[in-house]
């Protein structure tokens, strides 16, 4: 009996450590996911102003600012024609670095584009 016990102690060392290697992994793509989801609506937010107005300082700072914090850090560009109706395009980049060490702290670069037509 006291042998069986023993193995089990020893199963649960080894399966451990495997299930929160698999829980960090699930965290880190939540993550990832949301910072995506960030950068795809600050890119939305950016084609709004740049739909709107003519200039493209305005949607760079839109963009920016719907990112928060990690607005300082993005790369945005804006893509607009002075012809009314035709699609003005903003492309945000944010290079976003993992956090866990166990999964190697590498770098993802997440990116959003939006365009909507010009209105004025």
């Amino acid at each position: 009996m006291s042998s069986e016990r023993g193995s089990a102690v020893v199963e649960f060392a080894i399966v451990l450590p495997l299930v929160l290697l698999l829980v960090l992994a699930m965290v880190e793509v939540a993550v990832v996911a949301r910072a995506q989801l960030e950068v795809m609506n600050a890119a939305r937010e950016g084609a709004r102003e740049a739909a709107t107005s003519p200039d493209p300082a305005r949607a760079v700072a839109a963009a920016k600012a719907a990112l928060g914090r990690g607005g300082s850090v993005a790369r945005v560009s804006v893509s607009r024609p002075h012809v009314v109706g035709e699609q003005a395009a903003v492309t945000v980049r944010l290079t976003h670095r993992v956090a866990s060490p166990l999964l190697g702290g590498f770098v993802i670069e997440l990116t959003g584009r939006a365009a909507m037509r010009v209105e004025a």
